[in-house]
C-alpha cells in the first residue's frame, strides 16, 4: 500500500496539478440539503409526538430516523471519494456521472422510504418499494463502480 501512494506522489502529483473538486462541491451541497431536509421531517415528528429519543413504538417516526441515517451512513464516504477522485484528474464527464447516479439513487431512496409500504413491507404501495430497491441499488453501484474505478485510475498512474 505505502508503495502504490508512494509511486503515485513520485509520478502522478508531481506531473499533474490537482484542481478543486467543483463537480463533488455541487453533489455535496444537494446531498446536505436533502439531509437537512430529512433530518427537519424527524424533529418535527419528534415534537408532534413528544418522543424526544428512540422512536418508541412508532413505526412511521423509526422509518423517519432510518430515512435520514441511511442518507447520513452514505453520503460522506461517497462525497470523499468523489472529490478524490475529481481532484486527481478524473474526467469531468465521469465525476458527474457518478455524482447524478448518487444524488437521483438518495432521492428515489428517500421518496421510497416516504410510506410504510416502502420502509416496513406495509400493504399497497408498490411504487415506494421499488423506488426504495431503485435507491439502494443505485447506491451501493454508484459507490462500488466509483471505488474500482478510482483503484483503476491509480493502477493506470503506477504504469506510466
Amino acid at each position: 500500500m505505502f508503495a502504490l501512494v508512494e509511486s503515485i506522489q513520485q509520478g502522478y502529483l508531481k506531473e499533474n496539478k490537482v484542481t478543486a473538486p467543483i463537480i463533488t462541491a455541487v453533489v455535496a451541497a444537494t446531498i446536505i440539503i436533502l439531509q437537512r431536509l430529512l433530518m427537519f421531517t424527524v424533529g418535527i415528528h419528534r415534537a408532534r409526538a413528544s418522543i424526544g429519543v428512540g422512536f418508541g413504538d412508532d413505526q412511521n417516526l423509526e422509518r423517519k430516523i432510518r430515512r435520514h441515517g441511511n442518507l447520513a451512513e452514505n453520503a460522506a464516504l461517497f462525497i470523499a471519494t468523489l472529490a478524490l477522485a475529481e481532484m486527481l484528474g478524473t474526467p469531468q464527464q465521469i465525476v458527474m456521472a457518478f455524482g447524478a447516479v448518487f444524488v437521483g439513487a438518495r432521492i428515489f431512496h428517500a421518496l421510497g422510504m416516504g410510506s410504510l409500504s416502502g420502509s416496513h413491507l406495509a400493504d399497497g404501495g408498490a411504487i415506494f418499494r421499488t423506488m426504495r430497491a431503485l435507491g439502494a441499488f443505485g447506491t451501493m453501484l454508484s459507490g462500488v463502480a466509483l471505488g474500482a474505478y478510482l483503484i483503476y485510475f491509480l493502477a493506470g498512474t503506477m504504469a506510466s
